[in-house]
């Protein structure tokens, strides 16, 4: 278990937060427990069930139309740390640019991928047709509600908030 899910108070999905912001939130009254696990959190004083999905006592306004900032971190999310050229999963990932920099490729989703150290070796500063390498996924570039529920199937709760008709 990596994070809880916190919803807003109409059951929309605001993210992932870690287990100590939402400690902190429960301890504040700012939000209560939806689902919890079996396994409990000890204090000094008392034990708490781990929760796994939080809500807000209070509605929290949504800016949809914000984007997914680009950085690695999100990127490895997007595409669930596998790389895009050989499709292995590995935990020392790289960055690739589709068109590279020195061609005047940008850093945005549209030209960024995750790779592994060995295909990006390969593929060089070069293109991917060049180098004789095909991509196996789609680049994706995201919208905040997309990448949410990516989060929520990477973190395994998409079944819990199908049975509370979140998702």
């Amino acid at each position: 278990m990596t994070g809880v899910v916190l919803l807003n108070t109409d059951y929309q999905i605001l993210g992932i937060v870690s287990i100590r912001k939402a400690m902190k939130l429960l301890a504040k009254k700012k939000a209560e427990v939806v689902r919890s696990t079996e396994k409990f959190i000890h204090t000094v004083t008392t034990a708490y069930l781990y929760p796994l999905v939080i809500k807000l006592v209070k509605l929290v306004r949504m800016l949809w139309g914000k984007r997914v900032p680009y950085s690695k971190r999100n990127l490895l999310t997007l595409y669930g740390g596998k790389c895009a050229y050989c499709g292995k999963k590995d935990t020392h990932m790289t960055l690739d640019h589709i068109i590279p920099k020195s061609r005047g490729g940008k850093s945005e989703y549209s030209n960024v991928v995750p790779c592994c150290l060995r295909c990006n070796n390969v593929k060089d500063n070069r293109l991917p047709s060049e180098a004789g390498m095909v991509l196996r996924y789609k680049v994706i570039i995201p919208t905040i509600s997309e990448f949410l529920l990516l989060q929520v199937k990477h973190l395994g709760v998409d079944a819990t908030l199908r049975e509370l008709g979140v998702i």
